[in-house]
């Protein structure tokens, strides 16, 4: 029986069901093949994966579920990178999220003697997250243009000036329409014209890791501690007290959804962390 809604779960074993806690971690749909239907994580992982249960455009993956298998952790960022880990590694058939980016690009500033120049740059030329001037994280060069473009329309840019256009004896085509004040030809001071670009990427701005090395970020559960080990944004590795074992993840590039996982609460003090040292790294 569905212990939420008193309906029945068809196919899934209800002893799985009976034994979901309700602590942090991530829960994972198994059908009868060798990967995963579905990857999630909660806070309160039985409160979530009943009210799967009730989702009706879940059906088709509920349908093929037999059991549900669940990993827990010691808190909620232990369980988002433990999410987007699995993810990664194992392709769940539901799952579209969190699925690896592996040509990652950000647009980067470079200073000509002229002014600035926006360079779309991939994850192989920089180090992203150590690396300053970089903004936007995309998965393509193309998207990196249209959010170019986009800003060149929404703040009258220079397209000629942002690379995405050729720039002629009489400026670029944006100034023929109106949409470019004209930094192009001298019509508007460049300085005006890359302080506006500033701006419109202030937002997007990829943040250089703060610290001068590795941290442990701390998560405790009652006397239950786990430990990840963090650096350049990158999840190195967890220790967990319950078994006494450090996993030491052999793929640690940098990865956009930890990232945006880490990014936050770290730079927001909102977590408890052990800077670490030559000496105890």
């Amino acid at each position: 029986m569905n212990l939420a809604t008193g309906h029945t779960a068809p196919g899934i074993d209800p002893a799985s069901l009976a034994a979901l806690p309700r602590t942090p971690g991530v829960y994972l749909f198994w059908g009868e093949g060798q990967l995963p239907l579905y990857i999630g994580k909660s806070v309160d992982m039985r409160s979530r994966v009943l009210a799967h249960l009730r989702a009706p455009d879940e059906a088709a993956m509920l349908a093929q579920a037999r059991r549900v298998e669940v990993i827990e952790t010691a808190g909620e960022i232990g369980a988002l990178l433990l999410e987007a880990r699995l993810i990664k590694q194992l392709s769940p058939l539901y799952n579209i999220r969190l699925r690896r980016l592996r040509n990652l690009c950000a647009i980067q500033l470079i200073e000509t003697g002229k002014g600035l120049s926006p360079q779309i740059v991939s994850g192989k030329e920089v180090a992203v997250g150590l690396t300053e001037g970089l903004y936007g994280l995309f998965s393509s060069v193309r998207a990196a243009q249209a959010k170019l473009s986009e800003l060149a329309q929404l703040h009258r840019l220079c397209r000629g000036l942002l690379g995405l256009e050729q720039i002629g004896p009489r400026g670029c085509f944006g100034l023929q329409l109106r949409s470019c004040l004209g930094a192009c030809v001298g019509q508007e001071e460049r300085q005006a014209h890359d302080q506006r670009l500033l701006s419109a990427l202030l937002e997007l701005k990829v943040q250089v890791w703060p610290y001068p090395g590795a941290i442990d970020l701390v998560e405790q559960n009652g006397d239950w501690v786990q430990k990840h080990r963090i650096q350049g944004w990158r999840h190195l590795g967890t220790w967990c007290s319950r078994s006494g074992l450090k996993e030491v993840f052999a793929d640690s590039d940098f990865d956009l959804d930890t990232y945006k996982i880490l990014v936050k609460p770290i730079l927001l003090n909102q977590v408890k962390y052990t800077l670490l040292t030559h000496s105890n790294s």
